[in-house]
């Protein structure tokens, strides 16, 4: 299992190169593209792509002190312990205020033998000529790309907030 160190480090590494075009949408799930990229150690212009879709379930008011475990279908044993460090540091999830399912699916893994900077770009074409506004660009770390993943979903997350707690407001629900 991974330490508090390898999540900091997954974290710390963790870019959004292409962020979707809008939020989480709060009446509705929500469903995301992403290819994960990350260079795989000590190689030299070898990167790992990772093509997939993460489905966010409409959110759902959670009252303060009844936070569950998050739920992560489909997720392996390094994004459960990232999820269970995040539930031991209550401080660090402050800005999560509704819960969600979190499923990741239809991950395709591919080795491309060239630079990182061609092959986002390749990618970033590739969503311009399909135009995909839901889809994003991550690099990552190879290793623990699961907990990159799940950052940059608990960064959505902490984006559309605002605008879902407005909407939910906008409707009499909170």
């Amino acid at each position: 299992m991974k330490s508090q160190d390898d999540f900091q480090y997954a974290i710390e590494n963790t870019r959004v190169l292409l962020a979707p075009d809008r939020r989480i949408d709060t009446f509705g799930s929500t469903r995301f593209r992403f290819y994960l990229v990350s260079e795989l150690l000590d190689s030299i212009n070898v990167v790992r792509v990772r093509d997939g879709r993460i489905e966010a379930e409409q959110p759902r008011i959670v009252a303060p002190g009844q936070y569950s475990k998050l739920m992560l279908e489909g997720f392996g044993e390094k994004a459960r312990g990232f999820a269970d460090w995040l539930e031991a540091h209550p401080h660090k999830l402050a800005f999560l205020k509704y819960g969600f399912e979190f499923r990741k699916m239809e991950v395709v893994e591919e080795i491309v033998h060239n630079p990182m900077p061609e092959v986002v770009e390749r990618i970033r074409g590739r969503i311009n000529r399909a135009e995909e506004p839901l889809t994003a660009i991550i690099e990552g770390v190879d290793d623990a790309w699961e907990v990159c993943l799940l950052k940059f979903t608990l960064d959505l997350v902490q984006q559309s907030a605002g605008g879902n707690v407005n909407d939910f407001r906008r409707r009499g629900l909170l």
